[in-house]
């Protein structure tokens, strides 16, 4: 029997190490981690973007699954590619679904004022994170918030709050946390929930992800 090619998106920043604790059964499927690509100019288009990491897709009728700004991306390659399914993990279908203070930062553009520096200077802003909850949050953040060039960081951050699309597309499966603070459940329509998660519940409730994604292809 032929395997099902699964191809991982990951969330804005983040390298393909957020999805390794997932437990998916090797003869069932191969999996594929994709990277995020610097822009070619800040004013590149997400299906412009989109349309060239399909050149990195090698398998006819894949499985695409992203996270977060991921899940966006990969909704925007199936519009160039044939796919079997999409799954997006704690994102958004539409823009609907993005919260009002992405709709004031898109009009007001005071998303220009992010502090990109926290995320490429991590190291030196980490020390910043005091108390136990919160120092752990930034190890964790440390290791999997590789991906920190400047001009792609000022880039996805216009991308997300800028996201146009209407409608949600046909065939896709959404896995979202009830207690998401980046993309708040309450905003989200039709998607599997999982009690507690939040944004990073990719990394902190693999194994429950992993069941998902089974029965999601299984069905």
């Amino acid at each position: 029997m032929s395997k099902t090619h699964l191809y991982f998106m990951p969330g804005l920043a983040a390298g393909p190490e957020i999805f390794y604790n997932l437990t998916l059964n090797p003869h069932l499927y191969e999996l594929h981690y994709l990277t995020w690509k610097p822009p070619l100019q800040m004013n590149e288009t997400i299906a412009n973007y989109a349309k060239r990491m399909t050149d990195d897709i090698k398998h006819k009728k894949p499985v695409l699954i992203g996270v977060s700004f991921g899940g966006i991306i990969v909704q925007e390659m199936s519009k160039f590619i044939e796919t079997q399914k999409i799954i997006i993990i704690s994102s958004v279908k539409s823009k609907n679904e993005l919260p009002k203070r992405y709709k004031l930062a898109s009009k007001s553009k005071i998303y220009k004022l992010f502090p990109t520096q926290i995320v490429t200077n991590f190291e030196k802003y980490s020390k910043f994170f005091i108390g136990k909850s919160l120092g752990k949050k930034a190890k964790m953040y440390k290791k999997y918030l590789s991906v920190r060039e400047k001009s792609y960081l000022k880039w996805s951050i216009y991308n997300v709050v800028n996201w146009q699309q209407e409608k949600k597309l046909p065939n896709i499966t959404h896995i979202h946390g009830t207690k998401d603070n980046i993309f708040p459940f309450k905003n989200i329509k039709n998607c599997i929930k999982i009690e507690d998660g939040n944004h990073s519940m990719i990394i902190l409730k693999a194994k429950q992800i992993s069941k998902l994604i089974h029965e999601s292809l299984a069905c």
